[in-house]
């Protein structure tokens, strides 16, 4: 297949959702010769900020001499975006190369059992056809959704990584926290390690159990490592940390908003874990300072200024409005917004009362994108008083912001990756 043809290949398969559950990920993998078990692995989970802690941990991997294999989800523009092999993104060329190596086993496998395979179940094994293909080092895998039932979690990770647990997704994963922890927790295998970042007094309790039955140990953030005189910096955070075997000093992340500093601190932890000894302090150093996650606080534009966030669940929307009041506290904000329909959207929205002064609801090109006019009514209840709007597609409501903000205002476009995605390409290109 080219690159086209790899693509449309994938596509064929979006309508099929997601199907938990992990018999047909294991069979299709046991046909392709388990490339998934050919390198040790770190696998991440969490309500927010996987990719960030995996994009991190695979800096810092790469930074230290080895290469690492990175998969994330959900891509921002194209595809390919989800793999990434030694920090790079992998070409079109190689991503075609892997859909072509898994997709005679995918055809063998439905015809076998009758059953179509999943968009997420195709782009893991590709992922894991890459990774065998350009011999990595170290796999540094997120979790799709969830954990127990994610198509990820075939693996057999010497570290597993919680970076956090709130309510997302409750028709999958539960409607508390601590049932959302035990799908997330169980990630964590026989021999491995769990890291977690900051979690809540029960769902810690839900984390040490985890760690007890499976005979292993629990690393946890504030207690077996912490962050250090933190102070705001130009376009990022600088800090020391008091790592689990090493005191690393003077680090830098260039990302905006103080969770990141924890987010770094958390994938800095499973890398020592994954070896079981410190790191050299000035591969932490390098690793931290190159690394770039897209649309996080993402600054694109200036005059306006421009600023792209994923947020899609309440947590994440609190951190944001937390992050733009601390480091953009003169910006007069105006809101591009669009999510998905089984969002709780009043509660995203919540956190922008006093920040924004209109805004602009949207809809991104997916097929589960809630209605813009129905944003209008929860925009109109939530943040009463604004001005507000709803424009659709999304480059248009990003055009009509701007100009609602003229060169010295500010604009904010959140909601949903799928939406941040959009901008993106209409603005970054």
């Amino acid at each position: 297949m080219n690159y086209d043809e790899a693509v449309a290949y994938l596509d064929r398969h979006i309508e099929l959702g997601w199907k938990p559950g992990l018999e047909r990920i294991h069979r299709l993998l046991e046909m392709m010769g388990s490339p998934h078990l050919r390198s040790p692995a770190i696998h991440i989970t969490g309500t927010n900020g996987k990719t960030t802690v995996t994009t991190v941990a695979s800096s810092v991997l790469d930074a230290m001499g080895l290469k690492s294999g990175t998969f994330t989800s959900p891509h921002l523009e194209r595809v390919e975006e989800r793999f990434k092999v030694a920090g790079e993104t992998a070409t079109p060329e190689q991503f075609a190369e892997a859909v072509t190596d898994v997709a005679p086993f995918v055809d063998l496998l439905e015809a076998e059992t009758g059953e179509r395979a999943t968009y997420f179940e195709l782009t893991t094994a590709a992922a894991f056809a890459l990774f065998a293909h350009e011999a990595v080092d170290v796999a540094v895998v997120e979790v799709g959704m969830g954990g127990r039932l994610d198509a990820t979690n075939v693996l057999e990770s010497q570290v597993a990584v919680v970076t956090g647990v709130s309510i997302d997704h409750e028709e999958y994963l539960g409607t508390t926290e601590v049932e959302i922890a035990h799908e997330k927790l169980a990630i964590l295998k026989t021999g491995g390690v769990l890291v977690t970042g900051s979690l809540s007094e029960d769902v810690g309790l839900a984390a040490d159990r985890r760690a007890e039955q499976v005979g292993t140990v629990r690393r946890k953030v504030g207690w077996d490592f912490r962050i250090e005189d933190l102070r705001m910096s130009v376009g990022g955070w600088s800090y020391d940390l008091d790592g689990i075997y090493e005191q690393y000093d003077d680090l830098y992340v260039p990302l905006h908003g103080r969770h990141q500093a924890a987010n770094a601190a958390v994938a800095v932890a499973a890398v020592e874990e994954l070896f079981g000894r410190a790191l050299p302090p000035e591969a932490v150093r390098d690793g931290l300072a190159r690394t770039t996650v897209p649309a996080r606080v993402e600054v694109v534009g200036r005059a306006p200024l421009v600023v792209l966030d994923g947020a899609h669940n309440p947590q994440a929307a609190t951190a944001l409005a937390g992050t733009l009041r601390e480091e953009m506290p003169a910006a007069s904000w105006t809101l591009v917004v669009g999510a998905f329909r089984d969002k709780d959207i009043h509660s995203m929205l919540a956190p922008f009362a006093g920040l924004v002064g209109q805004a602009i609801a949207t809809a991104a090109d997916h097929e589960r994108a809630a209605d813009p006019s129905d944003l209008v009514v929860a925009l109109e209840r939530v943040l009463p008083g604004i001005p507000v709007t709803w424009v659709r597609p999304v480059p248009a409501a990003v055009t009509l912001a701007k100009e609602w903000s003229g060169a010295e205002g500010a604009v904010l476009v959140t909601g949903s990756f799928y939406v941040a995605g959009e901008a993106r390409t209409a603005l970054v290109g």
